[in-house]
């Protein structure tokens, strides 16, 4: 239930954040844009969208930081695989979930010291530019974001050394399925587990 709850918070953050960025950029646009055109430059010079650029950066990188740990649930993030693929199956195993373990260490490295960070920058009277928002607010995402992202790794590492499989998605390459490439020298033995 909490996993299921985790998941479509994570969705509606990314889709909001991206979707409500994508809609401030466009009225930004629009603004800067109508505000040319003499009938209605009364109309839009008086209102202030300096801050708007300076909202959208933080948007992406609040984005960017909860995107990454889906990511990582989803298996979406880019890797080469083609050494790995070609070791045994047991050989695999343990290469893939160092990977995922290291991956999450780095993460919760991150994390921590990004929280570190912020707790610090809580006592200080720092505010961004345009928007004279408290500084820890904004960089709040970096251990929220480092933090989502080694529980998605940890619980990636658990599915994995339990059933042997993790998330991946199949991509198509020139029309040909990924997974209808043979790069494994044992053939279909080798399918049983997939990275």
């Amino acid at each position: 239930m909490f996993l299921k709850i985790l998941d479509r918070l994570e969705e509606i953050i990314i889709s909001g954040l991206i979707g409500g960025a994508t809609l401030l950029i466009f009225v930004a646009v629009l603004h800067r844009y109508g505000s040319t055109v003499p009938f209605l430059f009364p109309y839009l010079h008086d209102i202030d969208m300096t801050w708007a650029q300076e909202l959208c950066i933080y948007m992406f990188v609040w984005m960017a930081k909860f995107g990454a740990a889906y990511g990582v649930r989803q298996g979406v993030h880019v890797g080469v695989d083609v050494l790995v693929n070609r070791l045994g199956i047991n050989h695999r195993y343990k290469v893939i979930l160092f990977g995922l373990l290291a991956g999450a260490l780095f993460t919760g490295t991150i994390a921590v010291l990004g929280a570190s960070f912020v707790w610090d920058l809580s006592d200080t009277d720092s505010r961004s530019n345009d928007l004279e928002a408290p500084k820890w607010i904004v960089y709040l995402a970096i251990p929220l974001g480092s933090g989502l992202m080694c529980f998605r790794f940890l619980q990636v590492a658990w599915v994995f050394a339990r059933t042997g499989e993790v998330p991946h998605n199949t991509h198509s390459v020139g029309g040909i399925e990924t997974e209808d490439l043979n790069l494994h020298p044992h053939g279909a033995e080798s399918q049983g587990m997939k990275a």
